[in-house]
């Protein structure tokens, strides 16, 4: 039996830059792996992203991005072998603004047990949370993360189609978005591994945008 215990985890800092990309708007950058927090166990993480050139003004009432940080507090408790749940409180520090509160999401998230030896790792994340408007032009966010996993050797593979939606705010209209993320990393030692990752906007699911629109 597996003991309950608290596992700090401190991310490494991921450098932004101006535009959109997924997980919460430059807050959380992350492809998720279908693995879960073991049951009884709680992970705390640490995620640092900076805008080093973003907008300096702006005309929808949220603050500029230009040299934001954003600091996520991310909490993650297993409560089965199939299910686990993570809250998040966003924060952002900025001259002249200070270091200010965002907003906060739950995300639960159920998985296919790896008892059942599948081919490949699957489940299912959702999430729902709130912004302040100062920050997002949508104040309420829904986010389905499908995720498909393989390790294979040392390689390993990622895929999240995820699908974004707002439920309050200027966004509403759009619907889901289609926001596909992608992660191949090689484990060059049993402590070092190397990889790559993409995120995309490509636009609403009903409609992608023209290619010069789309956010890559």
């Amino acid at each position: 039996m597996k003991k309950h215990g608290l596992v700090l985890l401190f991310g490494a800092v991921s450098l932004a830059t101006a535009g959109r990309l997924c997980a919460q708007d430059n807050y959380e950058i992350q492809v998720y792996g279908s693995e879960l927090v073991d049951k009884g166990r709680t992970m705390v993480e640490l995620h640092s992203n900076f805008t080093f050139e973003g907008s300096k003004s702006t005309s929808d009432g949220t603050y500029p991005t230009n040299h934001q940080l954003h600091e996520t507090i991310e909490i993650t408790h297993g409560f089965s072998k199939w299910f686990e749940c993570g809250f998040y409180i966003f924060t952002s520090a900025k001259n002249g603004y200070g270091i200010d509160w965002v907003g906060d999401h739950i995300r639960p998230r159920f998985a296919i047990s790896q008892e059942w030896k599948w081919p490949v790792g699957l489940s299912l994340s959702q999430e729902i949370g709130y912004q302040r408007r100062q920050y997002s032009v949508d104040t309420w966010t829904y986010e389905l993360r499908p995720i498909i996993d393989k390790q294979w050797g040392r390689w390993y593979f990622s895929f999240n189609p995820t699908f974004d939606r707002s439920l309050h705010g200027e966004s509403v209209n759009q619907g889901f978005v289609f926001s596909p993320n992608v992660k191949v990393s090689y484990d060059f030692t049993k402590k070092i591994t190397g990889g790559v990752e993409y995120y995309g906007s490509l636009g609403p699911a009903s409609g992608f945008d023209p290619v010069a629109e789309q956010q890559q």
